[in-house]
């Protein structure tokens, strides 16, 4: 398969990349460095990256930014930090990505436990993951010819457990791997419409 994984240079990204480069061709889209750059605040520039990869076998967005604070300290454009990348960026990957699609094809988008499970501080990030979660079940009714679409909604991270341990007191960090198999299953397998969680 030819696969577009946008953020795959980042701590996830690079190792599902890794992963999929075994047995796929792989191209990576990042902000700075790739084999194409994207800004995905900016639907224009999500739509310049697909014209210049072209048609795709399976699309995956490991992408996004949203502001984490106290909610007194949030202002609205804090919160369209969040609204703009990591929820539109991954809505307009799949309302513009799906044209760039091959039959049978799939989409992998990404987000994580603080969708069901927040922790303080995290009412923007919480809220965006929830809402990219509903509108992947939604809009898996909508797609055609044989095109599929998941989340991979995982848990913290090993590789990022020192980061942000001490925002998730008591949560056992997810091994690297399983979060990888996460986004195989979503790609190489045939279900759609699901939200994949993946915890220790």
């Amino acid at each position: 398969m030819k696969i577009l994984v946008i953020g795959g240079n980042g701590t996830i990204g690079k190792k599902v990349s890794e992963r999929l480069t075994q047995k796929h061709e792989v191209l990576v889209a990042g902000r700075n460095s790739g084999d194409v750059t994207v800004d995905f605040s900016d639907s224009s520039s999500i739509k310049s990256m697909f014209e210049s990869v072209g048609k795709l076998d399976a699309i995956v967005a490991i992408a996004g930014d949203a502001k984490w604070d106290k909610l007194d300290n949030l202002s609205e454009e804090d919160f369209y930090i969040g609204i703009k990348s990591k929820m539109m960026g991954q809505v307009n990957v799949v309302r513009i990505g799906k044209g760039y699609l091959n039959s049978g094809g799939s989409i992998t988008l990404s987000t994580g436990i603080l969708a069901d499970d927040p922790v303080d501080m995290t009412t923007s990030a919480a809220m965006v993951n929830g809402a990219i979660n509903s509108f992947v079940k939604a809009v898996a009714l909508e797609l055609e010819d044989g095109k599929r679409i998941n989340v991979v909604c995982s848990d913290l991270v090993e590789d990022s457990f020192e980061k942000y341990k001490d925002y998730f007191p008591g949560n056992t960090p997810v091994p690297m791997h399983k979060i990888v198999d996460g986004y195989v299953k979503s790609i190489e397998g045939k279900i759609t419409g699901r939200i994949l969680r993946i915890m220790a």
